[in-house]
C-alpha cells in the first residue's frame, strides 16, 4: 500500500475477529502453498492466477483485487485475483501471458475475504535455481520481515518496525521501497495505519493490543 502522510482512527479487533482473521490467513497461506507447487520455468501468471482464483472460490472466500479501482474511479479495474511482480518489479505486477524462466524470481499479492475478514499477504518464490545474488536477495529480505515483525510490540511505537527493517537492510547492503509499505486491515483489506518499512521521525503511533495490520 502506497504510504500515506495522515492516519485516521484506528479500528481494534476483539478476539472474535482475530479468530476469524486467522481462518483468513490460513486461507491465504493455502494458496501459497498452490502456488508453491506450480511455480516452475515454462507457467504462465495467467495460469498462476487462474489456480489460485479456483482454490479461493472453491473455498467459499472472495478475492478481493479482482476489478479493485483503489481511490481513483476512473482508474481501470485490476483485471486478476493475484499481483505478480517479476525480478526488478516492486509490487502489483499484472497477472499476464508472461512465461516464467529458469532463475526468475516472482512475488506474488493474494487478498482475499473469508466470512466477512480480509486476508493479505505476499510471498517471493524462486523460479527453479536462481543465483547466488537473487537468493540473498530473498534471505535478506525474509529477515527484515522476521525483525520487523519482532519490533510490532505492545506498548512499542509504530516506526520501531521501520527501524528495525532499514537498519538492517542498511547493514546486509540493500535498500528498501520507500513508497509502499504495511497497511491496517480488518473487514476492509486497506485501513489504518499505515506502516512504513523505512525509518522515520519520531516514534509514531503506540502500538496496542487489537491493532491488525500487514507489515
Amino acid at each position: 500500500m502506497r504510504i500515506r502522510r495522515k492516519d485516521t482512527k484506528v479500528k481494534l479487533k476483539n478476539h472474535k475477529a482475530i479468530a476469524r482473521m486467522r481462518e483468513s490467513g490460513r486461507l491465504v497461506a493455502e494458496c501459497f502453498q498452490l502456488l508453491e507447487e506450480n511455480i516452475k520455468p515454462g507457467v504462465t501468471l495467467l495460469e498462476l492466477d487462474q489456480i489460485t482464483e479456483a482454490l479461493i472460490r472453491e473455498r467459499g472466500a472472495t478475492p478481493l483485487y479482482k476489478g479493485y479501482r483503489g481511490s481513483a474511479k476512473d482508474h481501470p479495474p485490476f483485471p486478476g485475483v493475484i499481483c505478480a511482480s517479476v525480478n526488478q518489479e516492486i509490487c502489483h505486477g499484472l497477472p499476464n501471458g508472461r512465461t516464467l524462466k529458469e532463475g526468475d524470481i516472482i512475488a506474488i499479492d493474494i487478498g482475499l475475504k473469508y466470512k466477512g475478514y480480509c486476508g493479505d499477504a505476499c510471498y517471493t518464490f524462486p523460479v527453479g535455481s536462481i543465483s547466488p545474488r537473487a537468493q540473498r536477495l530473498l534471505d535478506v529480505t525474509q529477515e527484515c520481515l522476521r525483525l520487523g515483525i519482532e519490533a510490532a510490540q505492545p506498548g512499542g511505537y509504530l516506526n520501531d518496525i521501520g527501524r528495525a527493517i532499514n537498519n538492517y537492510a542498511d547493514s546486509q547492503g540493500v535498500s528498501v521501497v520507500v513508497e509502499w509499505g504495511g497497511h491496517g486491515i480488518g473487514r476492509a483489506l486497506h485501513e489504518s495505519p499505515s506502516v512504513s518499512h523505512v525509518r522515520q521521525k519520531g516514534q509514531g503511533m503506540k502500538l496496542r493490543p487489537g491493532m491488525v495490520f500487514t507489515i
